[in-house]
């Protein structure tokens, strides 16, 4: 069942930096795209980072749009995020090619995709500089979510393997974090 995040901890669902999707829609059309280079940026408004190259369609639909919704996928999910990531959103339905189901936002129109483990709603702030010339997209988390037994009382829990979040090491190589979840003392 998927729950609301409350928007103070939204940043906890990108703080162990795995890869994501990035949805986007604008017009009757959607997209999906992988990105290892993204990260939080502020805890109230929350706001992300997200690097989306001048290439892809997804930033076209962004572009348009001024939204998208970053979803944090699992390691079942590996050759879905491998495949959107390899593919053009111009040249393939790529919700059908994969069969991605998805469910509706709250606040953007871009869509939630199916079995992840969380997703930020964002809209962008437009920052024309650092687009162009970075490929640099900064956006305020407008609703985040995650799944219940994922993300409990605003923390991370152990995860089986399977369900564990991604991190892309390049060259179409991934990890994902293992172990117990310990807890600091600060």
């Amino acid at each position: 069942m998927r729950v609301p995040v409350e928007l103070s901890k939204a940043s906890r669902l990108l703080n162990h930096g795995p890869t994501v999707l990035v949805a986007s829609a604008h017009g009757g059309r959607r997209d999906v795209m992988a990105a290892a280079w993204n990260m939080p940026l502020d805890f109230s408004p929350p706001k992300v980072a997200v690097v989306i190259d001048k290439s892809t369609y997804t930033r076209a639909l962004i572009e348009a749009s001024g939204e998208f919704v970053l979803a944090v996928p699992c390691a079942a999910q590996v050759d879905l995020v491998s495949g959107v990531g390899q593919h053009s959103g111009r040249d393939m339905d790529k919700f059908a090619h994969y069969g991605i189901a998805t469910a509706p936002a709250s606040q953007v129109q871009a869509p939630l995709v199916e079995g992840c483990l969380a997703w930020l709603e964002c809209r962008i702030y437009p920052e024309p500089h650092n687009q162009q010339t970075y490929d640099l997209f900064l956006a305020e988390v407008v609703a985040a979510w995650a799944e219940d037994w994922a993300f409990k009382d605003g923390h991370w829990q152990d995860l089986p393997p399977a369900h564990r979040a991604l991190h892309h090491l390049g060259g179409g190589n991934f990890l994902t974090s293992g172990g117990p979840v310990l807890q600091g003392r600060g």
